[in-house]
């Protein structure tokens, strides 16, 4: 009987949480990790970019190649978008999409019994309810990821994800507050709550259950000492939501807000559901409510349509926000996507020079961030010994790198006095 397993994960923090979830499965059912020529591969793949798609496919014909005899079992959003292209490629046993992951075990053992390949895809809005896929211990020591919540009802014109991965559903709060117990008690101080649109979390509920209530619940389990959000939607940011926020004591000041664009024209073309006003609005409540927070986005450069001026605005909303740090991405047409049948595509020279231009402002405005904090006293969860000499590393609330010249045990949360940038991170004293 195969007694090794080794699962490949390509993409977002979801997906890592997935996989992490589905090891515990392997882990309980007695198999052994194996780094290598593993009796099953469970490869979990990604949809977003037609890059994400190639590196999917070259990660299953790895797995093959490490060992042709194994069981080559393909979950995630590209399984789940393109059934037929993933079992169309050799050596693949096992389809699933982006649901019915609990069962890959007993997938992978009845592929093993019977010898015979295995379909299966499940529309991800056949599925009204949330999959509970449980983590006890995380492969991070010191911050571990906890899923809330999957799907996503935006269906911004250049994003497969909600096809991939289906309309809102929630998790009980109840079963957070379980999972939240049993990562405090295998010593984990901050939890990450994450989810595919985590800002619509409890849409789908009749009783009124919202993020922020996942948030308080979260925050009362012994142990947990900082809650981090990943990437929200700024129209569900408010002066309450952010009060009831930081009145728990343990709410991490970083805001991951994505942009897409600083055009109104290009927004209203994405399909995103605010323009620069409200997103401005958002920005000033969050400084209102937590002043040294840090505030990240994500840009897309040449958008079909996207002209010169188009452009400049988007350069002048980055500079007047001043982000702490901005992802900058050159638009990739996704075939399945409203957006890549859109007349005026943008020419790659185009796109470079875009983002140059916004890479030039990134550099300014982390610089500024990071001088800010000179003077300051940080709170920083050390995470391991720094890529600096004789440094301990971690980070800190408002998500920056802070290094201290002492040797701190990782999982230790430390006060920092920051004295010094070094290499585009902060140095400081232990108070």
């Amino acid at each position: 009987m195969a007694n090794t397993f080794n699962i490949i994960t390509l993409g977002c923090k979801v997906n890592q949480y997935e996989s992490e979830a589905v090891e515990e499965l392997f882990l309980k059912k007695g198999y052994e990790k194996a780094a290598d020529n593993a009796d099953i591969y469970v490869i979990n793949t990604c949809t977003v970019t037609n890059m994400s798609d190639r590196k999917s496919r070259q990660m299953i014909s790895r797995a093959r190649r490490d060992n042709p005899e194994a069981v080559v079992a393909v979950m995630g959003c590209y399984s789940q978008v393109k059934p037929e292209e993933v079992a169309s490629i050799e050596g693949v046993d096992i389809v699933l999409g982006s649901r019915n992951k609990e069962n890959v075990v007993e997938l992978c053992e009845d592929v093993l019994q019977n010898k015979g390949a295995i379909d299966k895809i499940i529309s991800p809005s056949e599925s009204k309810t949330f999959e509970e896929l449980q983590i006890s211990n995380q492969t991070e020591m010191t911050r571990a990821y906890l899923k809330i919540q999957d799907g996503c009802n935006m269906y911004c014109s250049y994003c497969l994800i909600p096809y991939a991965r289906g309309n809102i559903v929630s998790r009980g709060i109840s079963s957070i507050v379980e999972e939240t117990k049993r990562l405090a008690k295998n010593n984990f101080k901050e939890i990450v709550l994450t989810g595919i649109h985590v800002s619509s979390y409890g849409k789908d509920f009749e009783d009124g259950s919202s993020l922020i209530d996942v948030i308080e619940a979260v925050a009362k389990v012994d142990g947990i000492e900082r809650i981090r959000l990943s990437s929200m939607e700024p129209r569900h940011i408010s002066i309450e939501f952010l009060e009831r926020m930081k009145a728990t004591g343990k709410a991490c000041d970083h805001f991951h807000l994505s942009l897409q664009s600083g055009s109104d024209d290009v927004l209203k073309a994405m399909n995103r559901k605010y323009d620069r006003a409200l997103y401005k609005e958002k920005v000033k409540e969050i400084r209102q409510v937590f002043p040294n927070a840090g505030i990240t986005t994500d840009i897309i450069v040449g958008f079909p349509g996207e002209t010169e001026e188009n452009h400049k605005q988007t350069m002048g909303f980055v500079n007047e926000i001043k982000f702490s740090k901005t992802h900058l991405f050159k638009f990739s047409p996704r075939e399945g996507t409203r957006a890549a049948k859109m007349a005026d595509q943008i020419d790659g020279t185009s796109k470079k020079d875009r983002l140059h231009d916004l890479e030039n402002i990134e550099e300014t405005n982390r610089k500024e961030f990071l001088e800010k904090q000179i003077g300051n006293v940080l709170s920083v969860l050390v995470e391991s010994k720094s890529d600096l000499e004789c440094y301990s590393g971690g980070y800190s609330t408002n998500y920056l790198k802070v290094n201290v010249k002492e040797d701190i045990p990782a999982n230790s949360i430390i006060d920092v006095k920051i004295t010094d940038i070094i290499k585009d991170e902060l140095v400081g004293e232990r108070i």
